[in-house]
């Protein structure tokens, strides 16, 4: 407390009792993927390479450029190429930043749950790809990483040749999961290394549709009905026959559209069965919801707990809250019918307090894609 001597007006500065809830981050990817340990690194602005240290194997790298990653990781080369599209991919469709973990061989992705752990540190991380992993024991070990962290989605790549255009085929054993969208068939790009187009899995590219999608609409926004940048053609072309037996099971087809490759479905891997969270969009706006509040009311840990606190959190999540209703990702005409908070003595009687315990309980309505647009069109008589 300052001491006065003097008469006068003194003006204070007061920090408020609770900052805003800031939104968090949404679209940083953590992606792992194989780079040999002899890959060619660049030297010089001329494109000359050598034999140098390549990035440390199984240790998160940040890269926030195509150009940081060929100084980490080396340039498109036999060693890296299929991760080297994926992060190319990625920047070249709207991502900024991204953490990659090398292995060495193909092998080493054997033991990805032990790589996972890697990220579970980096909070940041909100979207995990492994780009071509393809088989049920890695894309379930992604998946799990994704259900135990609760704040991040998987982006998996279907087969690239199944033995059938069936769900099953596609998904070939992998478990449902509303923390997961499944994208097929495998796109092609142009590979600079054989100077031809090849196959590549998609879902590094996918990766960076979503953060475009984010900062242009907000994480509300389904990332479908989007074009695939760098994606030249697919490697199995699918009608919309082929898409109806594949949506209910939250299949994600990438089809062509007037010669452009757009994702053409938003939904998470089973589909109808995960009922509330069948769509992407939803998993990844809960996720951001629940993270915003977590980080953005940290203040409350160790306060008194009294109907002053209580109104502190409630202002608080209802005023974050109320900015999202503004823009368009939660559903109602009015904020009422959009969302509600309760942080109060009916939450918190006695024996609450007593175990050290501060309940809010937060009701949301997302909104959800119009993934069906019906037109009802009649013949009138003219009169």
């Amino acid at each position: 407390m300052p001491q006065y001597l003097a008469p006068g007006i003194y003006v204070e500065e007061a920090p408020p009792a609770a900052r805003p809830i800031a939104g968090v981050g949404t679209s940083t990817a953590g992606f792992i993927g194989v780079v040999a340990d002899d890959v060619e690194m660049p030297v010089n602005s001329e494109n000359n390479t050598a034999q140098l240290p390549v990035a440390t194997a199984d240790e998160p790298q940040l890269v926030t450029s195509w150009t940081e990653f060929k100084n980490k990781f080396g340039d498109f080369q036999t060693g890296n190429k299929i991760l080297a599209h994926a992060i190319y991919g990625f920047f070249n469709n709207g991502g900024n930043r991204c953490w990659v973990v090398r292995v060495s061989t193909e092998e080493d992705l054997d033991n990805l749950a032990t790589l996972l752990e890697k990220f579970e540190p980096i909070d940041e991380i909100a979207i995990v790809a492994v780009p071509g992993a393809t088989t049920q024991v890695r894309q379930e070990a992604i998946i799990d990483h994704c259900e135990k962290m609760l704040d991040r989605v998987a982006i998996l790549d279907g087969q690239q040749t199944p033995a059938a255009l069936t769900a099953a085929a596609i998904q070939d054993g992998t478990k449902d999961s509303s923390y997961v969208g499944l994208y097929f068939p495998w796109i092609q790009v142009f590979d600079p290394i054989a100077n031809a187009i090849a196959p590549q899995p998609p879902s590094g590219h996918i990766a960076g549709v979503y953060a475009r999608v984010d900062g242009e609409r907000g994480t509300y926004k389904a990332p479908a009905n989007e074009v695939i940048r760098g994606a030249v053609n697919l490697s199995t072309p699918l009608s919309k026959a082929h898409q109806a037996g594949l949506n209910p099971s939250g299949i994600n087809a990438i089809r062509t559209f007037g010669g452009n490759i757009k994702i053409w479905g938003a939904r998470t891997l089973g589909g109808d069965a995960n009922g509330e969270f069948k769509y992407i969009s939803t998993r990844r706006l809960f996720n951001f919801l629940r993270e915003s509040i977590d980080e953005g009311t940290q203040f409350a840990v160790f306060e008194p707990n009294n109907p002053s606190l209580w109104q502190r959190i409630s202002r608080n999540v209802s005023d974050f809250l109320l900015g999202q209703w503004r823009e368009g990702a939660l559903f109602g005409d009015t904020p009422k019918q959009a969302f509600f908070v309760k942080c109060d003595a009916e939450t918190n009687p006695a024996d609450v307090r007593e175990r050290g315990q501060v309940i809010a309980e937060i009701g949301v309505a997302i909104v959800k894609p119009a993934e069906f647009v019906i037109f009802r069109i009649q013949q009138m008589t003219g009169s």
